[in-house]
């Protein structure tokens, strides 16, 4: 019955602090926009992230 003194202002601190992280989180604006990136992966890039190499002009290392 003893940790019972333990456990309850643990978890209120615990609770305390979880509910400071979620008003810092709405104060720095992170749930301003909540379509856009679900929207984003709609439409195409312009230019593609990465340029694959033709591996026909590369000569290969291994040749005797």
């Amino acid at each position: 019955m003893d940790i019972i003194y333990v456990l309850v202002p643990l978890s209120l601190l615990l609770i305390g602090i979880a509910v400071l992280i979620f008003f810092w989180a709405v104060k720095s604006g992170q749930f301003e926009d909540m379509e856009s990136p679900a929207h984003r992966i709609l439409f195409d890039d312009d230019e593609p992230l990465s340029r694959h190499h033709d591996d026909s002009d590369q000569t290969p290392s291994d040749k005797p």
